[in-house]
């Protein structure tokens, strides 16, 4: 069965989509079959993909019942567009409405390792199908002091997915995003989030570039926009894979970096230790 990674965060603008792209890529390269499902009516991910903006059907269909999610796939991604926001406004008067996602992928589970949902800019009744549906969930947190708010909102629609609907549901960690650790008001507030989360922090951070908006205006993935940036995803899904048990697609990422960046995020591991 796939493991089901639902990424959230409680607001736009913390690279979450970025994200998905780029975990969804880095996981690939390991051999591991990953859908990806954009689960956000601004279909932003889709795009990222270079999916066709008039691919039929959509996830909204799938919410819907008009489609399976099998119909649905475009080269390993099920896209939205903001059809979806008028398929929400539609599941909010079903009976069992939370477990739809999870019903619909379910069709899908033994066809893939790996499923990413990309989850809207909000905890409202898209995520809370997401985290239904999902093994596991990571944040997504820019790197700012209120961030530490939203983490915290964020977790409690995850304790509350967890407790009434989905009890096999683990937080797999939070990632500081969008990041410039040469600056003092970026560190504070990593120490901060560390303080207040501990090891569900993520050692890796992804830095600020203007080059990803960049890479999604083109649809190409910052490993080829940027190969330099890409080494901060490559990190990234090196340690959420070994967070994940699958120790040797971890080390086959580990493998692409630069020996000096792993050790780099090894010696700071060791010194929260």
């Amino acid at each position: 069965m796939a493991i089901t990674i639902s990424v959230l965060s409680q607001k736009g603008g913390t690279g979450k989509t970025t994200t998905v792209r780029h975990l969804v890529g880095a996981f690939r390269q390991t051999g591991l079959r990953v859908l990806a499902v954009d689960l956000d009516p601004q279909g932003n991910l889709s795009d990222y993909f270079d999916v066709d903006p008039e691919a039929d059907p959509t996830i909204g269909d799938v919410l819907s019942g008009r489609a399976t999610a099998s119909a649905a796939i475009v080269d390993d991604v099920i896209p939205a567009n903001l059809s979806l926001a008028e398929a929400e406004i539609t599941l909010a008067g079903k009976m069992g409405r939370e477990l739809t996602l999870r019903g619909a992928l379910a069709e899908v589970d033994d066809r893939y390792d790996v499923i990413f949902i990309d989850c809207p800019p909000a905890l409202g009744l898209l995520t809370v199908n997401a985290l239904v549906a999902a093994d596991q969930a990571l944040l997504s947190s820019e790197a700012q002091y209120f961030a530490l708010q939203g983490v915290e909102q964020a977790l409690e629609v995850i304790e509350l997915a967890r407790d009434s609907l989905n009890p096999q549901l683990q937080w797999l960690g939070v990632l500081f995003n969008i990041a410039d650790m040469r600056t003092v008001h970026s560190r504070e507030a990593f120490e901060a989030l560390r303080e207040h989360v501990g090891d569900r922090l993520l050692d890796q951070t992804v830095r600020q570039s203007i080059a990803y908006a960049e890479s999604a205006e083109r649809a190409t993935p910052i490993f080829e926009h940027r190969p330099d940036l890409g080494t901060d995803y490559l990190l990234v899904a090196a340690e959420l894979l070994k967070r994940l048990g699958l120790y040797e697609q971890s080390a086959q990422i580990a493998a692409l970096v630069p020996a000096e960046s792993v050790a780099a995020v090894d010696d700071a591991a060791q010194a929260d230790a």
